[in-house]
């Protein structure tokens, strides 16, 4: 299905979305990629969602990608004596301790053993999504002695985040190891995870996952921004979860985040994805604030290659709308010049192979000629990224003969991704070309494109040759045989 913008589009499936008519709805609307929520829904749900999805696939004729989303390990509170919560004052002594026994105004369990080992005197603990603030006084193996200082109502299992430590937790519970196995024999093409904090998270779930799945990590913790770097080495790409990041961090500090985060992903061709609270109001209304389109459309100026809906089409009442409002946006933002003039200026790319030259070539030839398109083959999806990282102006046609990539490039920039035959020649890899962008409608008959790809056939990472092409095939066969 074309789409006249490039960046792409992940939706969530959820109550408001899960059945054949919704989802394929929410395909035509717009969305490329559909999210699974392992935090709600049941394994027999989930099965029947991936389904649905896979049929509408065969029934568009089009790859779509699917985005398993692992919970990640949950910290909360336990529970008080008073069903209605406590009041904590300013200024109030509060501990958090392990014992057994329903809290009050003085105290609550926090069955984390985890956190305790890990808290120091001055470290906060944010509550409730951070309505609650909390300065560790004192502590120790089993309690934390605080002072309130930012006050509210405390109730029964509110959230904890712990800012300031890197918390000696996995990122993977034993709920997400099950969840992981269950959704990879599924046939998932993604796996994102929560609660990333060093690249060792990261490399432990690949471990399990293998090849069945890539893996996307989630940045949501301080201590994974600090640690970006290496975790994005070790990742097939990054989710910037502002959720959560904007709760243990001053909100203020999110937006530049964003931006170096988007430029790094870029930089090295990794995909990268810009969520939470994206559309938050058409939960609700039909319409969105202003301030949410201009948040959607900085995202796109900024470079991203995928914005996200979460509960706005998992659980409102208006899914199709959100995914309309983000499609009408992305078009209009990427039909603004100064959206062409911000994407090439921050155009900076280290080029050390010999497929960063090939790819760098035919964008500049794209730009320089009157070529429909940019054509390439890509068995493991490594060409196709390091295209979408140049960001051309004309559109990019991925194709491979592996449903697994071209479902996975369905989160990269500007991809249009078509599974082809087998090919084993170059000749045969341009006639596909050409008829693919005809296809699609990319291109017409009168139209020239350029055509990458890696001789010897089907060996991934072998870019090293580059044609321009007519788009009459009776003109390619009458051409010198390669």
């Amino acid at each position: 299905m074309r789409r006249h913008r490039n960046v792409k589009i992940v939706a969530t499936l959820g109550p408001a979305s899960s059945d054949y008519k919704m989802i394929r709805a929410l395909m035509e609307a717009g969305a490329d990629v559909f999210r699974l929520n392992m935090s709600h829904g049941s394994h027999d749900e989930i099965r029947e969602r991936h389904a649905i999805i896979r049929q509408i696939e065969k029934d568009l004729g089009t790859p779509i990608g699917i985005l398993a989303d692992l919970q990640g390990p949950k910290l909360r509170v336990g529970t008080f004596a008073n069903p209605d919560g406590e009041e904590l004052e300013v200024g109030a002594s509060f501990r958090l301790d392990l014992a057994d026994k329903p809290g009050d105004a003085t105290r609550v369990t926090l069955p984390h053993k985890e956190i305790f080992d890990a808290l120091e005197p001055g470290s906060h603990l944010l509550v409730n999504d951070g309505k609650i603030k909390l300065r560790v006084r004192d502590c120790g193996a089993d309690f934390a002695d605080c002072e309130v200082i930012v006050g509210g109502t405390i109730s029964n299992r509110k959230g904890v985040n712990v800012p300031d430590v890197v918390l000696p937790l996995a990122a993977l519970s034993e709920k997400d190891r099950d969840d992981l196995e269950f959704v990879c024999e599924l046939g998932v093409d993604w796996l994102a995870l929560s609660f990333v904090q060093r690249p060792a998270d990261v490399i432990e779930a690949r471990r399990l996952a293998g090849d069945r799945a890539a893996i996307l990590s989630k940045i949501e913790k301080p201590a994974a921004v600090n640690a970006f770097d290496a975790i994005l080495e070790v990742s097939d790409g990054i989710m910037v979860a502002r959720g959560d990041l904007g709760v243990e961090l001053p909100v203020q500090n999110v937006p530049p985040i964003q931006k170096r985060l988007i430029r790094k992903c870029r930089a090295v061709a990794k995909p990268v994805i810009v969520a939470t609270q994206m559309l938050e109001s058409m939960i609700d209304s039909p319409m969105p604030t202003r301030a949410e389109v201009s948040d959607v459309a900085a995202a796109i100026y900024e470079g991203t290659d995928a914005v996200m809906l979460s509960a706005e089409s998992a659980a409102g009442q208006f899914p199709i709308e959100a995914v309309r409002t983000m499609d009408n946006v992305a078009a209009e933002v990427e039909s603004d010049p100064t959206y062409t003039e911000i994407i090439e200026a921050s155009r900076k790319i280290e080029r050390t192979s010999v497929a960063d030259g090939i790819v760098s070539a035919a964008r500049e030839i794209a730009e320089a000629t009157k070529v429909a398109a940019i054509c390439c083959f890509s068995e493991s999806g490594t060409t196709a990224l390091l295209v979408s990282r140049e960001r051309p102006r004309v559109p990019i046609i991925a194709l491979t003969t592996e449903p697994s990539t071209a479902r996975r490039l369905c989160l990269s920039w500007g991809t249009n991704n078509v599974i082809t035959g087998p090919i084993d020649r170059f000749k045969g890899a341009v006639v596909s070309a050409v008829r693919a962008s005809l296809a699609e409608g990319l291109a017409t008959e009168d139209d020239m494109i350029v055509v990458t790809a890696g001789v010897p056939f089907n060996t991934p990472g072998s870019t090293n040759i580059l044609r321009v092409a007519p788009c009459q095939e009776r003109l390619i066969y009458s051409a010198d045989p390669e």
